[in-house]
């Protein structure tokens, strides 16, 4: 990325350029784009933090790439300014989650997930939204990221304006709640970082700290990722220790308590997005239908999505636990029985620990 700005540049209105950023975001899908400066010192100290905790579990990938996530010119030389965007993603369309998690025999997947992949989704509009902005000032240095680089996105964000990190660490915004993508793009052009200011709102509410299953929230703007069902559930390959069995419940894929439990999500709007429909039935699927996939039906099933990601070992292991907790059934002792003669050691360990739970929920 170049660090020098050549002749046609300086000439460039850049508080016109900005302006139009923010409506090519609005055109090309994305509810709202900010740009924000690139200094995150507080951020910073407080991944620090959070890495020294242990709280970031095995997500080794956390505490790679030194000060680059937090420092952006690092990650990109010559970055001075970051446009992020957020998009809506509750799908429309969606059983009612509560409804999903009340009823024991189906599986509840996070919402983000019911539809296209929204790395790829959200991908290929940054690169329109670069090709835009190249085709009115000229070849620039940028770089487009979604979740997919060691990047603070949520701070980011934050110092745009986009919204605040609310207790349950999840970005906020005061008009749409949260069940949003960010996406950023990292870029050498002098913008004019946006004025918009998003105070903190939380107050006294701790709905998210109290709802949580695994207390997983061990303090306001606090996340032990080591407890927390998503970081299980996703990003966690090996066993799962008996104590948060119970918790999870029939969550398979991800976690959305904290954001159901949020007031300020009264002013969430559902996805306009085609790619974020919900793929029937995954919005309210039955545990035993799930579970008698093969690897093939689920990579079939899961082509384009961002479940696929967790690989079928996870995807039966999360299932199994889920069936361990549902009412007692003979029909699912003997299912789970039959897959033990063939489960890997990690879908055994937790077939074993299903059918006990099975034998306990007479």
């Amino acid at each position: 990325m170049p660090t020098s700005e050549t002749p046609a540049k300086a000439a460039i209105d850049y508080a016109s350029l900005a302006a139009e950023i923010r409506l090519w975001a609005r055109e090309l899908g994305f509810q709202q784009a900010e740009i924000s400066a690139t200094e995150l010192a507080a951020d910073e100290a407080h991944l620090r933090r959070w890495l020294e905790q242990g709280r970031h579990g095995e997500m080794a990938y956390m505490n790679n790439h030194g000060s680059k996530r937090s420092r952006p010119a690092e990650l990109v030389v010559g970055t001075q300014r970051v446009i992020s965007v957020r998009m809506d993603y509750y799908p429309p369309d969606a059983e009612l989650a509560e409804s999903v998690l009340e009823q024991p025999e189906l599986a509840y997947i996070s919402r983000y997930a019911l539809g296209r992949d929204y790395h790829k989704v959200m991908r290929k509009r940054l690169q329109k939204l670069a090709d835009r902005i190249q085709a009115r000032v000229g070849d620039f240095g940028y770089r487009a990221f979604v979740d997919s680089a060691p990047v603070l996105e949520k701070a980011l964000a934050s110092k745009a304006g986009l919204g605040w990190i609310g207790k349950h660490t999840n970005l906020i915004n005061q008009r749409a709640g949260s069940w949003f993508f960010l996406g950023e793009l990292y870029t050498d052009l002098p913008l004019p970082v946006s004025t918009t200011k998003s105070e903190n709102h939380c107050g006294s509410c701790q709905a998210c700290i109290d709802i949580c299953p695994t207390q997983a929230i061990v303090a306001p703007y606090q996340l032990d990722a080591r407890r927390c069902i998503s970081y299980l559930t996703i990003e966690y390959k090996g066993v799962i220790a008996e104590e948060f069995h119970h918790a999870i419940g029939n969550r398979i894929y991800g976690c959305d308590d904290c954001q159901l439990c949020c007031p300020w999500n009264r002013f969430a709007v559902p996805s306009v997005e085609p790619d974020f429909a919900a793929r029937h039935p995954l919005d309210a699927p039955d545990l035993l239908a799930l579970f008698a996939w093969d690897e093939a039906e689920f990579l079939r099933r899961t082509e384009g999505s961002a479940m696929r990601r967790i690989g079928f070992e996870q995807w039966q292991r999360n299932l199994v636990i889920a069936l361990g907790n549902a009412p007692h059934s003979e029909k699912i002792i003997q299912l789970l029985e039959q897959a033990l003669t063939k489960a890997t050691p990690v879908v055994a360990e937790h077939i074993m620990m299903a059918l006990a739970k099975q034998a306990k929920n007479i």
